[in-house]
């Protein structure tokens, strides 16, 4: 029993590798960071009515729940036309947030939740997966408030796995 006890905090403290998404603690903030974000969908003053000017053609994407993805930027008539690469997307219902810090105007990245669709928020576009399409609606958030720098909402994206031209 002294040894079980002793791998699982070993195993948590240590954070289950290099990559910090696998750690408990940080699954928490994950959470918790999703929740505050959510929660700021009420803020008419905080969404976008226009996509970020400073979008790349690759941005960090997660599921709730999930670990960061890439998503494949593009723009289309009805707006942007975003691709998932990772796994969890939810079938319908579910919606994404582009979110953008609000005291930098720097995009940070994705975050998918597999809710119903939010009425009366303005939708930059949609996002697929390899189960369904969903809208995606802009948000400025306070960044500090919802990704915190030991655990962040978005791992960095492999530079070596971005798309050729």
């Amino acid at each position: 029993m002294r040894i079980a006890l002793f791998t699982v905090t070993v195993l948590l403290a240590t954070g289950c590798g290099s990559n910090p998404e696998n750690s408990a603690s940080c699954g928490f903030a994950s959470i918790a960071g999703a929740s505050m974000t959510a929660q700021q969908l009420r803020n008419r003053h905080a969404w976008l009515n226009v996509p970020p000017s400073d979008l790349k053609s690759v941005v960090a994407a997660r599921v709730v729940g999930f670990g960061t993805a890439r998503a494949l930027v593009a723009h289309g008539t009805d707006g942007l036309v975003l691709g998932y690469e990772g796994q969890g997307f939810p079938t319908r219902p579910g919606f994404g947030i582009l979110l953008v810090d609000d005291s930098s105007e720097v995009t940070k990245g994705l975050l998918i939740f597999d809710k119903e669709e939010q009425d009366g928020i303005p939708k930059l576009g949609t996002i697929s997966g390899s189960t369904s399409t969903i809208p995606i609606y802009g948000l400025r958030v306070n960044w500090s408030g919802v990704s915190d720098p030991r655990c962040p909402m978005f791992a960095k994206l492999n530079p070596d796995s971005a798309p050729r031209p």
